[in-house]
Formats: C-alpha cells, structure tokens, sequence
C-alpha cells in the first residue's frame, strides 16, 4: 500500500458488520481504526426506551465522538478506516429521527446548522464503503450479537434507515468514491474468496 495518508470511511445500517469490516481493512493493510462509541455511549439505552425525549441528546454525542476521531484521523498522518462517519448522523440518523416525528423542527435545525460548520473544517473520505443489508439479515444479525439496549429495535425503525441510507448513497455517488458491497449473502469468516475481491478492489482505489 501507499504511504500517502488514505482515509476510508465505513458506512451501514445497524448490525450490517460495519465494526468487523474496519477490523479486517485496518489488520490487512496496517491502517489505523478509529470505532464508534456505542457500548460506552451514556445515551443509547435511554434513546431505545424513548427515542422522542433523547434523540437530540444522542445525536449531540454522537456527532461530538465522530468529529473528535475525524480531527485525530486528520492529524495523525497515517492511513485510516473509520466505523460510521460522521456524514451519516446527519443524512441518516439526525434526519430521520426528525422525519419521523422524533425529533422538533427547532432541535433539527439547531443540529443541522452545528453538523455544517464542523464539517467544513473537515477532510472527506477518499472512500466510502456501503455495507448494505435486508432488514431481515439486519435484525438476525442485530439478535445474534445480544445487545441488551437493542433488544426491542423495531423492523419500522430499520427499515426507515435503510430507505435513508439508500437515498444518501445514490445522491452521494455523483460527488464522492462509493464502493457498495451487498452482505445479505456475505460472511466474511466463510466467504474468503469475496473478501479477497473486495480488498483487491479498496487496493485499486487506494493503491
């Protein structure tokens, strides 16, 4: 690999293997992974239970956690992968919670307005990889790993964000490097020969 300083960003719905794909790019190429604060997040448990009273506050520390670890990736000098970036808690997360009425006009707004000036002090992603799953695999997979916090996420509430993410992808395509890989019938522990194909093809892109 390059020792010019690439910066991948990993994005997908919960549960889709997001963590496990930046663990096996940052073991393969002896990049850096910076990862999403999800069991230490003080707010998520509260968010699952209602997710009208702490959607802001979520939100808030989500974007305070990514935009620390986007500066550290920026400052680091050295090739990075991240867990969910910082994009996503606007165009998916922040925005469908307002969509969905979870959300006041005047918090989203506020939110919104905060997101656009961090970010432009930011570096983007010289590449995006969509991990993309059904709500079927997304809700065996979000079982499997036996969150207690996740417990009782509704399929509505999945669905939503894949139709969400599925939207911000499309749009993103004609601005930034996307790579979309579908997972539905992927296991990266099993299926080695695809996982090869899709490393080979973060190599060509980020040579």
């Amino acid at each position: 690999m390059s020792e010019c300083p690439y910066f991948i960003g990993i994005a997908g719905n919960i549960g889709v293997g997001k963590t496990t794909m930046t663990d096996i790019i940052a073991r393969r190429f002896g990049w850096r992974a910076f990862y999403e604060s999800v069991i230490d997040n003080p707010y998520l448990e509260d968010f699952y239970l209602d997710m009208k009273r702490w959607s802001f506050n979520l939100q808030i520390y989500f974007l305070s956690h990514r935009f620390r670890s986007h500066k550290q990736m920026t400052e680091c000098n050295i090739a990075t992968v991240q867990d969910r970036t910082i994009y996503e808690d606007v165009e998916i997360f922040a925005r469908n919670l307002y969509e969905m009425g979870n959300m006041s006009q005047r918090d989203w707004d506020n939110y919104r307005a905060l997101f656009e000036i961090m970010t432009s002090y930011l570096k983007k992603p010289d590449l995006i990889i969509y991990l993309r799953a059904s709500v079927d695999t997304l809700l065996t997979r979000i079982k499997k790993r036996s969150r207690g916090f996740e417990r009782d996420i509704s399929p509505e509430y999945i669905y939503m964000l894949n139709l969400s993410y599925d939207r911000w992808i499309k749009e993103d395509q004609s601005r930034n490097k996307v790579l979309v890989i579908e997972t539905d019938q992927f296991d990266v522990f099993r299926d080695q020969d695809k996982l090869e194909r899709v490393l080979n093809q973060i190599r060509d892109i980020c040579p």
